[in-house]
């Protein structure tokens, strides 16, 4: 990082975000108490609208994309498409040599049926609500943000492109042929998940798989004809059990967390599904995990009657500590000294989508959002003074790009 960036290259953008907190903190409430759980098609249109009339003061060109459907397994076991909400992608100066992506999620963990849908305030001063850090927070810091990078003249030096996406908390299916696209174009990214409480930001982040495993049996009459039953229940229930017994080390963890079958007590089931989330720290663990799962399917078909199948993959590899990820550190510790912001990392077993940005190539950062915590949770909660911060923080660090081109 080029260390000549004076105080009078940011002195004024960083004054006049120390005057936006209050219309900064309407804009998060406003688009929290809007429901944009990832299902919650109306909801994500009304919060794209919002963010549209938002980012058109930018002046960048923007459009509206389509996602692709996400597949997937449904209850009956065959595998079908689903819709996903719309894509906002704005771009500027996209001819200069040197392009930064910036990108958060506009969907919440929360849907229309979930009883957490309002913001309330806190007595200790914290905003509760749907999606206040996780990622309602980010999308408007990012949006301060350039608001404040674009009144520098030194702006002009390079471009950027922003992804919003509506699909994040499924793990980007609709959206993470953009991801490898924006990422070839783009020298670093910010990504805007919330900081944890204490202002930490997120070093390295574990991959994360989702599996699904699909068992057939052979229905019958539990009274009459019970030995021409083949129970897909029990093998599915056996095979889950082997897999939470893999269990042995905090590196590699094995979440068995839905499993569905079975009907009336009289029939032998002759179908189960199993879903698995799978959380690893590197490349090798991952190919580890695939021959694992591959080798229960292969034994779990060597029963009588029972056909198995899996389905799913790591849609999140292995986010490493990279030689442009230090780069980076290196330079947001020098933007926050600037503002005598204390930094401090630290690694996670959490996925996003800097996960995919950095498989594709492109190192970068992704937790320079608000502070906030107990985030898919009815607790979650942001620091309201937190966000100006976050956004000067952001700022200074588009300033010494441009600085540099």
């Amino acid at each position: 990082m080029n260390s000549l960036l004076n105080e009078s290259d940011w002195r004024h953008e960083l004054d006049w975000l120390d005057e936006q907190g209050d219309a900064m903190l309407q804009l998060v409430e406003k688009l929290a108490n809007i429901n944009s759980g990832t299902f919650c098609f109306d909801g994500l249109k009304i919060v794209e609208s919002c963010l549209t009339h938002e980012f058109s003061k930018l002046g960048g060109d923007l459009s509206i994309l389509e996602s692709r459907p996400q597949s997937s397994i449904n209850s009956a076991g065959k595998m079908e498409q689903r819709a996903l909400g719309d894509i906002l992608h704005i771009s500027k100066r996209s001819a200069t040599k040197k392009k930064i992506l910036l990108c958060i999620h506009m969907d919440t963990v929360y849907s229309k049926e979930h009883p957490f849908q309002k913001c309330q305030w806190l007595e200790n001063g914290y905003l509760n609500g749907p999606g206040v850090a996780d990622a309602k927070g980010g999308l408007i810091v990012m949006l301060y943000a350039l608001l404040a990078f674009e009144k520098s003249p030194l702006a002009t030096n390079i471009g950027w492109e922003v992804l919003i996406n509506p699909d994040e908390e499924i793990g980007s299916p609709g959206s993470v042929h953009l991801i490898d696209e924006i990422a070839q174009r783009c020298s670093a990214g910010l990504l805007f998940e919330p900081a944890l409480p204490d202002g930490t930001l997120v070093s390295w982040r574990k991959g994360s798989g989702n599996f699904t495993f699909v068992a057939h049996g052979k229905a019958a009459h539990s009274g009459r004809e019970f030995e021409k039953g083949r129970n897909a229940i029990v093998a599915m229930a056996k095979l889950m059990a082997t897999i939470d017994q893999l269990n042995s080390t905090s590196e590699i963890t094995y979440n068995v967390g839905n499993f569905q079958g079975g009907g009336a007590l009289n029939v032998v089931p002759d179908l189960a599904i199993g879903r698995v989330n799978v959380r690893i720290k590197t490349v090798e663990q991952q190919n580890q995990v695939e021959q694992q799962f591959a080798d229960l399917v292969s034994l779990a078909n060597q029963s009588d009657g029972i056909s198995l199948e899996m389905h799913g993959q790591f849609s999140s590899p292995p986010k490493p500590i990279s030689p442009g990820v230090a780069e980076l550190q290196l330079r947001i510790k020098k933007c926050a000294e600037i503002l005598d912001q204390p930094i401090s990392w630290r690694g996670t077993g959490g996925a996003s989508d800097g996960n995919k940005f950095a498989a594709a190539g492109l190192p970068n950062i992704d937790t320079l959002g608000p502070r906030g915590g107990n985030i898919h949770s009815m607790d979650e909660y942001l620091i309201p003074e937190s966000l100006a911060p976050s956004a000067k923080l952001v700022t200074l660090i588009l300033l010494s790009f441009a600085n540099e081109a």
